[in-house]
């Protein structure tokens, strides 16, 4: 098939002096990090949360608990169709790569790409389609063919040259566990992942990420107090190394509790069956807060910006592509 999308990768890297660009969404973990006068000292208290619990869990050779550290990455993927008549550069993903980087040795080393993942078009689908189809009916649910852009865009784009030059291995993205669900741990313990725990039915997320050719598995790392939710392509176990895992967790688990405390922040830890809970009210705030309610508003406002300058433009074009990339 004629591949009639070209995609381009801009890097940017998160450290104390990060400015978000014009096209990054104003939700994303990490833009939400960098706003308001105490902008600095937010970015600066996340990445020593990344930096010591990568070393609390990276903690064989590394007696002083200091021998690494991380660096952070934004990977910013834009999308042109054709020959850019179309549309010029329209900024599809947001995902991060650590790299890991040793006192001891002196070596860099590659972490997972993916980690954090933002998405206009997934707003779109959830802020903009999702509540417009049930507003009128009795049985609310999903459009059948719900993601179905989405998720051939994000396939396209791992089959791109841009992303096997970004990466050689498949991205893992790492994101809370479903408060709509109900997980329970199994006896399978991983020595850098800890115990998995599995639930009895997808959430909408779940589906959401297997048409973008991902599955999940759910696990709760060592002195974690909830379960996170890793989405992955291949065997989530065995294509990794413990320093790569060791990267995606300190990275997305310093992200969740400061975004979702009553999960990742609460002061006992999930037991054995597991229901996540916002409302939960015995937890500990980190030294980063931010507005849950504005989150959810803009998340809106980010919706209709893709339907506004992507979805309708071009919305014959990118469903003859879509349906021509499935068959």
């Amino acid at each position: 098939m004629k591949n009639d999308l070209a995609y381009s990768i801009t890097t940017l890297r998160l450290d104390d002096s990060y400015h978000p660009s014009d096209s990054t969404r104003a939700t994303t973990n990490f833009a939400n990090l960098a706003r308001g006068e105490l902008r600095q000292e937010n970015l600066r208290n996340a990445l020593a949360m990344i930096d010591n619990r990568f070393n609390a869990l990276a903690n064989w050779d590394n007696p002083s608990r200091d021998r690494y550290s991380v660096e952070l990455d934004i990977i910013s993927v834009a999308l042109s169709i054709g020959d850019r008549r179309h549309v010029d550069a329209f900024p599809l993903i947001e995902i991060l790569k650590p790299t890991i980087i040793d006192r001891v040795s002196g070596k860099r080393i590659d972490g997972i790409a993916g980690n954090n993942f933002s998405s206009y078009v997934r707003d779109y689908d959830f802020s903009v389609i999702l509540p417009r189809h049930n507003r009128d009916i009795k049985n609310p649910g999903m459009p059948e063919d719900f993601g179905d852009l989405h998720g051939n865009l994000f396939k396209s784009f791992l089959d791109s040259a841009a992303y096997r030059q970004l990466s050689g291995k498949p991205p893992v993205i790492c994101l809370s566990v479903s408060t709509s669900r109900t997980y329970h741990r199994t006896e399978n313990l991983h020595p850098i992942l800890g115990f998995e725990y599995r639930q009895g039915e997808f959430s909408a997320t779940d589906r959401y990420f297997a048409k973008m050719g991902l599955q999940v598995r759910n696990f709760m790392p060592p002195d974690a107090v909830a379960p996170l939710a890793f989405y992955h392509t291949g065997d989530l176990l065995n294509d990794y190394s413990p320093l790569e895992l060791v990267g995606t967790i300190s990275t997305m688990e310093a992200f969740q509790r400061i975004y979702r405390p009553e999960i990742y922040n609460a002061n006992s830890p999930a037991g054995a069956v597991y229901r996540p809970s916002l409302t939960h009210k015995d937890y500990s705030l980190s030294l980063v807060t931010y507005d849950r309610e504005e989150r959810s508003r803009l998340a809106v406002e980010q919706g209709r910006f893709a339907e506004e300058n992507f979805i309708t433009p071009y919305q014959d074009i990118l469903a003859e592509w879509s349906a021509r990339y499935a068959a």
